[in-house]
């Protein structure tokens, strides 16, 4: 494949964080604003994690895995409504959003065929510049020349908080959901592969007691400063 020229104009946006910290949400917004691409990266994950489920195969399958892996086509494609993802031409973006591939798309995510083949295809998106990138491990390991790095946190209570209102209640309290994403920062931060961890250059946001408006003005001052720095 031949690399296409980037845009000098335009950078990359790398930003990173723990389950819950409103990643997505921030990092869709930030794109709007600067009118770049956004990628969904967890999304892609929790593609192939639905598919591995629907075969019954486990995270730690590698042969497997692979397999399935060559059979996927990923698309994440925008619309009026948002972002929806694909598999195959299927729409799964509600379905990768379900307790059961929120459970386990940690231990699919630590598979090195899913992270070597993933990562490639996020470093091809970005080539051209002009995105906006979400996820564990961007900015230390998927572009790790990004202009503008950002690893966006809050306490374990309030991501657990703004989960749980996304979730259908009845399967599962509040407790039990803090528990469950402080068991996955310790998998993301202790898998041997791509660790969740904030890059040396990362600015450093905890979006504790902060509305999705304030921390979107907050990078996207960053990102000015940044842009304006390169003239």
């Amino acid at each position: 494949m031949t690399q296409q020229t980037g845009d000098c104009n335009r950078i990359n946006i790398a930003i990173d964080g723990p389950a819950g910290a409103g990643k997505s949400t921030v990092a869709r917004l930030v794109a709007g604003q600067l009118g770049y691409i956004y990628i969904d990266t967890g999304a892609m994950y929790r593609a192939v994690t639905l598919s591995a489920q629907r075969l019954a195969i486990a995270a730690d399958q590698e042969e497997a895995l692979t397999l399935l892996l060559e059979k996927l086509d990923i698309a994440l494609i925008r619309g009026a409504e948002g972002q929806s993802v694909l598999v195959n031409s299927e729409d799964v973006t509600t379905d990768i959003r379900s307790l059961e591939v929120t459970r386990e798309v940690s231990y699919y995510a630590a598979s090195p065929s899913v992270r070597q083949v993933l990562a490639g295809l996020q470093r091809e998106m970005a080539a051209r510049k002009g995105v906006v990138m979400d996820g564990r491990d961007i900015g230390t390991h998927v572009l790790p020349d990004a202009e503008v790095k950002v690893f966006l946190t809050a306490s374990a209570k309030e991501r657990a908080q703004r989960r749980f209102k996304e979730l259908d209640h009845a399967d599962i309290s509040l407790e039990e959901l803090e528990a469950e994403i402080a068991k996955r920062d310790s998998l993301d931060a202790k898998r041997e592969i791509a660790p969740l961890i904030q890059a040396d250059d990362a600015y450093v946001l905890d979006s504790s007691g902060m509305t999705i408006d304030e921390v979107v003005d907050d990078i996207i001052r960053i990102c000015r400063t940044k842009l304006a720095e390169a003239k």
